[in-house]
């Protein structure tokens, strides 16, 4: 609580990271709140997945503050990851562990309470209930990606981040993982959500993020960010993405062929 009023439980403030001489994230600063999903989207080398790695404590902050849940990571990281679960884009999960076990270490890790009917039931939900004595080495890229979604879920995260969540996933496992995003963003838990694929991200996110060589392009909502690019209601997320970040929109670039015209 600050002044009587409840933190949203993800504030990014001022983050950046550099490499070398090259800033991947500048001065980046944002919140998501309760129940909120937050698309996260930008060209690639924008700096999304060093922003996640950023907040998920993976790579160090080098300057910046982020708080996860009323905790600072920086200062109290061990409290802050606690609350955090974060799914990156190509999960890797350890080899000697049976999928069954990396859900028993997920939730000794998180002090989940009576975890295995809640992992069964994430097994089930996720078809890899027939996998649950199967090696890590043993895993399709897919059956990685739904044990991420097993141990981020299981753990009951006030703050979740998805790194292109849907990648190498079949199109029944798409449409399930969607609904479990869904249905954990319902339970109240503040979501990140970054891909490049702009039509999950207008199917669920709240507001979005758009960035662009480490900056923010623009926050708000899908219907703010067409008014500030001089958009129609009918234009998609797309076209929003190519015109705040400047890129040549496909549709305005397709020759007359393309489109099937012809010239006069």
């Amino acid at each position: 609580m600050l002044g009587g009023m409840t933190l949203p439980p993800l504030i990014c403030d001022s983050v950046t990271r550099r490499f070398e001489d090259r800033v991947a994230v500048n001065d980046l600063s944002f919140s998501v709140g309760s129940g909120e999903i937050l698309g996260l989207v930008g060209p690639n080398g924008a700096g999304k997945t060093t922003t996640l790695r950023s907040i998920a404590g993976v790579l160090p902050l080098q300057q910046g503050r982020v708080v996860i849940d009323g905790h600072d990571i920086a200062a109290d990281e061990m409290a802050a990851k606690r609350r955090l679960a974060y799914v990156p884009d190509d999960p890797a999960p350890f080899d000697v562990l049976t999928v069954h076990e990396h859900l028993e270490f997920t939730a000794r890790l998180f002090s989940v309470d009576d975890w295995q009917p809640k992992a069964q039931r994430l097994l089930e939900r996720f078809e890899l209930a027939d996998r649950a004595d199967a090696l890590g080495s043993e895993l399709s890229r897919g059956m990685r990606q739904k044990l991420s979604f097993c141990s981020a879920w299981l753990s009951e995260p006030a703050v979740c981040l998805l790194d292109e969540p849907l990648s190498g996933l079949d199109p029944r496992g798409i449409r399930s993982a969607r609904a479990a995003i869904q249905e954990l963003r319902d339970q109240g838990t503040a979501i990140v959500l970054s891909s490049h694929l702009l039509e999950l991200i207008e199917l669920l996110a709240d507001r979005i993020l758009i960035i662009d060589e480490g900056s923010k392009v623009f926050e708000g909502t899908i219907q703010d960010a067409r008014e500030s690019v001089s958009l129609s209601d009918s234009d998609s997320l797309e076209e929003i993405f190519f015109a705040a970040t400047g890129a040549e929109s496909p549709r305005a670039s397709a020759s007359p062929e393309d489109s099937g015209e012809t010239s006069p």
